[in-house]
This record gives structure tokens, C-alpha cells and sequence, in this order.
């Protein structure tokens, strides 16, 4: 009695069952090849950049010292202010100097008015030759007045001495810069060769990047330059990205190559000049330039199509008689959105750019082709269909 009772129950459980699995299966699409949206590579010449580390230096600093001694009477500069060459600094206590300039001064009269009494005894001397007059006291006549002579033209080189160390009691900057703060005040000991600055001044506009190169990597573009692969630039110039990310629309010129590598880094050291009149770039601020070395014959991949896997290797998809295939890529640096490429695809392949997530090794697609514009978006060509993921 039991079992008939419950035929008719599991019969409809039955039916109920039956028809939710044939409207799954009328709800299941039928599998077909993956869209897929495509872009034609095609060979070209692209600049060879290369981005590599770098830090400010100064283009000149100077220290500014005294050259004689005495006290610091005034200091004569702001600091933050720029100064130029020959800008007054600090003076110095010019009292003794003064007296010794005058000092001089006298010796030089004193020096001066014996010359002619001794050019007129030796006048007189040459003209009694002969009449009396010995060659002995033509000889002395001489002397006294060469003595006289040089007794002048020393006198003369202590009063040029004099003044000049008396114009050094007027500090003057050597360098157009920005000095520093005074490292003395009015009323301290200064004196002449002391190892202490009294201050510094640093030259900022133009500034100096020092750029690092790995010798290996030279060593291999300049294989590839010799081969005939790369065609080099006829001058380096160099940009800059700064600390904060941002981009310095001032280009640098390169203004001493490298020679020798560094013991303890392995790289080359090159300096670019760059013009600095807003002084965003500091000595000692680190940077990134990117140098255009010259020009390579390359494939360019979009960013958005390849993937960096997680040994470093580069990939971008391919379609190929229908079907997916992954290639591993060798890369050159970058050029604006796309990988330079110099290995692993071929003039004339059909990279994937669009549909490729979670897409499969062999997986059989429809290629459709797309356009990229200048912003990395993909678009499709007229006439085709959309492709999504």
C-alpha cells in the first residue's frame, strides 16, 4: 500500500527533473571558435631609448675662503639670494692693510727719486771717460744706478702687493650662484689658507646629470651597432623624469662620455647638461633620464597585449591557423605605449589585443582586426563586429 502510494509522487519528480534539464540545455549556447580582436605587426624604425638612473651634481661649487687675515667687519650678501661673479661677501678689517699700502707708497717715492741722481752721476762718469775719469768709477756709477733702478722696481712690485692684499679685505664671490648661509659673523677671526669656509657658493643653472650605464648592456648595443642592427644617433640627448614622477621638458646634452667602468657597480658614468632656470633640479636629486642612442629596426607590441609572467619572460598571444598560440618575447625598453621587440614574432603575424583573458594554449578563435588610437584604446574597424572578453 505504501509503494502505491508513492509511484505517483516519484513519477512527477521524475518529470519535474526532465524538463529542468531540458530547458538548461535549451539555455546553453552552442560552443563555437573565440572572438578575438587582432592587430596586423609589421616591421618598422624605432628610436632605441634607454632609461637608466641618475643624479644631480652641481655644474661648479666653490668655497669661499679669506686670503689674508683679520677680523669680519661685515658680511654683505643674503643668503638664498643669487650673487654673481664678483659680488662683495664679506669684508674684512682693513686698517693695517691700509697703512701698509701707504707704507708702500712712501718706499716707491723714496725709490723713485734716487734713480735720476744715479742716471746723472753715471752720465757724467761716461762723459769724463778719458779725461780723467777711470773705467773703475764709470763701473761704480753703474752700479748705483741699476741699484737705484731695481730698489724702484721693487718698491713698485711691494706697493702692487700691498694694494692687492688690501683689496682682499673685500671677500668677492668667484662664481654667479647661490651662496649658503655664512658659516662667521661680524667680529670673528678669520685668517688666510684656513681649511674652514666662510661660505659656499653653488652654480645651478646649467646643472649637471650624472647617468649610469651597465657596461654590459653597452657592450651589447655596441655589438649590435657594429652588425649594423642599430644606426647611431649623431648626438646623445637626454630626458628626464624627476622624483615625483614628473616629466622635465628641458632636453640635456650629453657633455663628457664615459671611459671607465666603476670597481664596485659595474657601470659606465655619463654627464648630461641641462638648462635649470626654475632650479627644479638639485645637486644631489635623483632621476631617471631616457637616451635615444639611435634608431633599430623592431616590431612594436601595445602594453596592453603582452603580459610580464612571473620568471620576468615577456608573452603576447598570436593567431595562428585558427588558433592561439603563446609566444615568449625578448624585449628592447619601450617606445611611447608599445614593447620594442626584438625576438619571438614575425613581420606580418597577427598579434592578439583584444579577448585574451583566460584564453588557452591551441584554444581555436575567429580573428577579428581592431585599431588602436593614440590613447591605447582599441577600437574596431568599419564593419566588424564587436569583440568582448
Amino acid at each position: 500500500m505504501i509503494r502505491r502510494d508513492l509511484a505517483p509522487l516519484a513519477r512527477i519528480a521524475i518529470l519535474l527533473a526532465a524538463l529542468s534539464a531540458g530547458a538548461a540545455q535549451a539555455q546553453q549556447p552552442a560552443q563555437g571558435p573565440r572572438q578575438v580582436g587582432t592587430i596586423t605587426l609589421r616591421t618598422e624604425s624605432v628610436p632605441l631609448i634607454v632609461t637608466l638612473p641618475g643624479r644631480a651634481v652641481a655644474k661648479a661649487e666653490v668655497d669661499i675662503r679669506p686670503r689674508v687675515s683679520g677680523f669680519v667687519t661685515e658680511v654683505l650678501y643674503d643668503p638664498g639670494k643669487p650673487v654673481e661673479v664678483g659680488t662683495p661677501m664679506f669684508r674684512i678689517d682693513a686698517t693695517t692693510y691700509e697703512a701698509a699700502v701707504e707704507e708702500a707708497r712712501a718706499n716707491l717715492a723714496s725709490a723713485r727719486a734716487a734713480v735720476p741722481q744715479a742716471e746723472a752721476a753715471y752720465d757724467r762718469s761716461r762723459q769724463l771717460q778719458g779725461t780723467g775719469s777711470t773705467k773703475a768709477l764709470l763701473e761704480e756709477a753703474q752700479a748705483t744706478m741699476e741699484k737705484a733702478q731695481a730698489a724702484e722696481q721693487a718698491a713698485t712690485a711691494s706697493l702692487r702687493l700691498a694694494e692687492t692684499e688690501l683689496s682682499w679685505t673685500t671677500i668677492t664671490s668667484p662664481l654667479a650662484g647661490m651662496p649658503s648661509v655664512a658659516e662667521v659673523s661680524p667680529g670673528d677671526l678669520v685668517t688666510s689658507g684656513q681649511s674652514d669656509a666662510m661660505a659656499t657658493v653653488t652654480q645651478l643653472d646649467p646643472i649637471d646629470v650624472d647617468m649610469y650605464e651597465p657596461s654590459a648592456r653597452m657592450q651589447r648595443i655596441r655589438d649590435r651597432i657594429d652588425a649594423g642592427q642599430v644606426s647611431i644617433a649623431q648626438t646623445l640627448n637626454a630626458q628626464l623624469t624627476l622624483e615625483n614622477g614628473s616629466s622635465y621638458s628641458v632636453t640635456g646634452e650629453i657633455v663628457a662620455p664615459g671611459y671607465n667602468v666603476s670597481t664596485s657597480t659595474g657601470s659606465i658614468d655619463f654627464r648630461f647638461r641641462f638648462q635649470n632656470a626654475e632650479l627644479r633640479i638639485l645637486p644631489g636629486m635623483f632621476v631617471r633620464g631616457q637616451i635615444e642612442i639611435g634608431e633599430v629596426e623592431a616590431i612594436l607590441v601595445p602594453q596592453i597585449a603582452a603580459t610580464r609572467e612571473r620568471d620576468g619572460s615577456l608573452t603576447a598571444w598570436v593567431a595562428e591557423d585558427g588558433k592561439a598560440v603563446k609566444r615568449r618575447l625578448t624585449d628592447e625598453g619601450v617606445y611611447q605605449n608599445d614593447w620594442i621587440i626584438a625576438d619571438g614574432l614575425r613581420d606580418g603575424e597577427e598579434l592578439i589585443v583584444n579577448g585574451i583573458t583566460n584564453l588557452a594554449e591551441g584554444a581555436e578563435i575567429a580573428p577579428i582586426p581592431v585599431e588602436i588610437d593614440e590613447s591605447g584604446v582599441i577600437r574596431d574597424t568599419p564593419a566588424q563586429t564587436p569583440v568582448t572578453e
